[in-house]
């Protein structure tokens, strides 16, 4: 049996297997390592904060201990410490915890129908993405290659996941605000998740 290990992130005890507790004392201390000095201690806070939030909605009556999956599951949300860097703006020569803004095609899972490819094509061109689930369409309909076309893309282009590659994926620099905002949200949607399954096994 594994060994379980209680912490308090943000006021709140949590039970977590040891070698998920590993995987998440890693994380924090990589993410340690990446940000700035002056903000580190108030970022960490943060960034424990929505953590406490994301293991808070994970909790379940039949399930008190947080597991390894979960652990990678928060990971995947907030981003990898290496999503983060130093950056100096020119107007205000302060130091702020950011990402480079180039934009990169991703799949995007949040506006998709089958794969994300078209949300990912309209972030990416700043269009509708039925503009080009329409061109897909059409393709299909003259020439018979437009579902190959898709699947392709589908195949190739990898999906955005984290915070940072969202962000990357619209061509947005990608602060620290950003960053809770998009944690809030992300907490927002999972509250949701659970509501929803809890209310289909209340039916059951």
């Amino acid at each position: 049996m594994k060994k379980m290990v209680s912490i308090n992130l943000s006021g709140m005890l949590f039970h977590i297997n040891e070698d998920a507790y590993q995987i998440l004392h890693n994380y924090l201390e990589r993410l340690r390592e990446k940000l700035p000095q002056a903000e580190r201690e108030d970022i960490l806070q943060e960034v424990e904060s929505r953590i406490a939030e994301l293991f808070s909605g994970m909790i379940t009556p039949t399930n008190q201990v947080i597991q390894t999956p979960q652990v990678k599951e928060v990971i995947q949300i907030l981003g990898e410490p290496e999503d983060f860097k130093q950056t100096r703006e020119e107007n205000h020569k302060t130091e702020e915890t950011t990402m480079s803004h180039n934009k990169r095609l991703y799949r995007d899972p949040d506006n998709r129908v089958l794969g994300g490819v078209c949300g990912g094509l309209g972030a990416y061109f700043n269009l509708d993405p039925i503009l080009f689930r329409l061109l897909f369409l059409v393709i299909f309909l003259l020439f018979g290659t437009g579902l190959i076309i898709y699947l392709i893309l589908w195949l190739i282009t990898p999906e955005a996941i984290t915070m940072a590659q969202k962000m990357e994926m619209k061509g947005d620099a990608f602060t620290f605000d950003d960053f809770k905002q998009k944690a809030r949200n992300e907490y927002e949607d999972m509250k949701k998740h659970f509501k929803g399954k809890k209310g289909s096994a209340n039916e059951n």
